[in-house]
């Protein structure tokens, strides 16, 4: 199996990168982003691109996959709703509808949140944008598309978040993640689970294309 995997420099992207290299189906991980990894091998590309809204020039970098990973994403946080829009819908948007083209038989999995508004209706900005994105994504013909909605994200292996609110909120956290897992085992789930969990759907399917807290962890077994 040969997977992109956009945004692996996030907590996210660093467990689905991780559980790629290490799992033996995997014979590529082509990572798409803005800044290099900095890691080496045997499995992985690191294919640095600065303009992720234009993929016209660089097509022959995107052929040939069975699976496309997208962990990127932001914060709203003083944001306006036009800015998020464009760093969720229309960046996510610039890449699905190439990869769709180009590789119809690709299974896409995209990073969402829980409590995204699929009626783009409500109340909650991030959650409109997001309920939009993954509309909009349900529509490209894609062989499987599968929305991740985690809640809680719990790091493992080291992983840290790039964010300094969640890193502290990690840090502080940290002493009881463990314990509020196994009370909540539907609200939080891992970096490991989100890694294989992706590589679950990509090799046999989810049963539902959005998958929350609890769908993920069976997925991930």
């Amino acid at each position: 199996m040969k997977v992109l995997l956009f945004g692996a420099t996030g907590m996210v992207g660093q467990g689905v990168l991780r559980a790629s290299l290490e799992a033996e189906d995997v014979a590529l991980v082509r990572t798409v982003g803005r800044t290099t990894l900095g890691m080496r091998h045997a499995k992985l590309d690191d294919f640095v691109r600065t303009d992720l809204f234009d993929y016209s020039e660089v097509e022959d970098k995107l052929t040939g996959f069975d699976a496309c990973f997208f962990c990127l994403g932001v914060s709203s946080s003083g944001m306006s709703e036009q800015q998020y829009t464009h760093l969720t819908y229309d960046l996510t948007l610039a890449a699905a509808r190439v990869l769709a083209r180009l590789n119809p038989s690709m299974v896409f999995t995209y990073v969402s949140g829980a409590g995204t508004d699929s009626s783009e209706q409500g109340s909650s900005m991030w959650a409109r944008v997001k309920g939009r994105t993954e509309n909009a994504l349900l529509h490209l013909p894609f062989a499987g598309v599968y929305l991740f909605r985690p809640g809680v994200i719990q790091p493992l292996d080291g992983i840290r978040s790039k964010t300094r609110a969640y890193q502290l909120f990690y840090s502080l956290t940290k002493p009881i993640l463990p314990l509020a897992r196994k009370l909540m085992p539907n609200s939080i789930v891992t970096t490991r689970d989100m890694g294989q969990a992706m590589l679950a759907v990509a090799r046999k399917g989810g049963g539902r294309q959005v998958l929350e807290p609890r769908d993920i962890r069976a997925l991930a077994g």
